[in-house]
């Protein structure tokens, strides 16, 4: 797991990246920024008073915050500006400049504008406020990348026994966001989870489409959502390296991949997994992380036009420096991608 932060680490310090911060005023945030400053991991952005963000600089003792752009939401250059982005893509959903004045006050909602207007790169946000919350201004202005629509959340695992994916790092998808897909959202999400292992692990993909069943061995509707997944995924990326339906042990095990799926070139050897749901999805990723030791780097917000992650509440400083790390990776990866 080091070693792979800290190419990604080092990534972000050759290729800096503008991350927003909206909560420019938690505590763990101020701290993360100041570390983040001080190693130049990224060009830190802070939405808060400015005022009040140094007075707590100066009570943490945190000597870079000078260092960062603080942009105060109440009155900044660009506010008019902002409001009239947020009235233009939102009015035929019944946005008023009115509305559209008052929202740009909010530091979530500034956040997301100055990635859409070109004036920062990607935003972590959610150490003191709920996911719903940093989603819901993500998808309104930012949206979804070219030919996503589904938004999904990803999981970086680090398993203890190197002899799974590529040594020892899977990506699990997805585990966070859509609670039962369709088969065209799961199409989707498998073709986010491959550009994430490509982007963030630096892997060439191998994605099992997991089921109850590995090639006909059931008959059930859910297993069909899966297969049909399976074909809208080839047609969307005849390239990559996918197949399905698989069962765990046969994506995972070369054996019981030689015997249950032959001549696939995923069986037994997938390094990206994709469930059927957010159940089972979430489910897998804590039972993995739990009862093998596994380390667990997310969730990885996929599928936006722009990096926008969400970070747990009760998140550490080290977690919200990790988050500024991938967000930084998945936007140099998204401009390489879009060129």
């Amino acid at each position: 797991m080091a070693n792979l932060i800290n190419k990604m680490t080092e990534r972000a310090r050759a290729d800096i990246q503008r991350i927003v911060l909206p909560e420019g005023t938690e505590e763990r945030t101020l701290k993360a920024a100041d570390r983040l400053i001080a190693d130049r991991t990224a060009d830190i952005i802070l939405i808060g008073n400015p005022d009040e963000i140094k007075r707590l600089a100066h009570s943490y003792a945190l000597q870079h915050i000078g260092g960062a752009t603080i942009i105060d939401p109440k009155q900044h250059a660009k506010k008019q500006a902002y409001a009239d982005l947020l009235f233009e893509l939102r009015q035929a959903k019944g946005m008023t400049a009115e509305k559209a004045a008052e929202l740009v006050e909010n530091p979530l909602y500034l956040g997301c504008l100055m990635i859409k207007a070109g004036d920062a790169d990607g935003e972590i946000a959610g150490a003191q406020n709920f996911t719903g919350d940093v989603l819901r201004p993500a998808l309104q202005i930012i949206k979804t990348t070219a030919g996503i629509k589904c938004v999904s959340g990803a999981f970086l695992m680090f398993v203890p026994d190197k002899s799974y994916g590529d040594d020892g790092v899977l990506v699990f998808a997805d585990c966070a966001v859509t609670p039962n897909p369709t088969a065209s959202e799961l199409a989707q999400i498998a073709i986010s989870s491959a550009q994430t292992a490509r982007i963030l692990a630096g892997m060439e993909p191998r994605v099992a489409m997991l089921s109850f069943s590995t090639k006909g061995s059931a008959s059930h509707e859910m297993v069909d959502k899966v297969v049909e997944a399976t074909r809208i995924a080839k047609e969307m990326q005849p390239e990559l390296l996918l197949d399905g339906e698989l069962q765990s042990d046969a994506a995972l095990v070369p054996a019981v991949g030689a015997k249950k799926a032959p001549g696939s070139p995923v069986a037994g050897k997938a390094n990206v997994l994709v469930f059927p749901s957010l159940e089972a999805g979430n489910i897998g990723y804590k039972l993995v992380q739990r009862l093998a030791g596994a380390e667990a780097i997310g969730p990885i917000l996929q599928g936006m036009a722009a990096p926008v992650n969400d970070l747990s509440r009760g998140c550490s400083v080290d977690d919200i420096y990790q988050m500024v790390v991938i967000a930084a990776n998945q936007s140099i990866g998204l401009k390489q991608h879009n060129k």
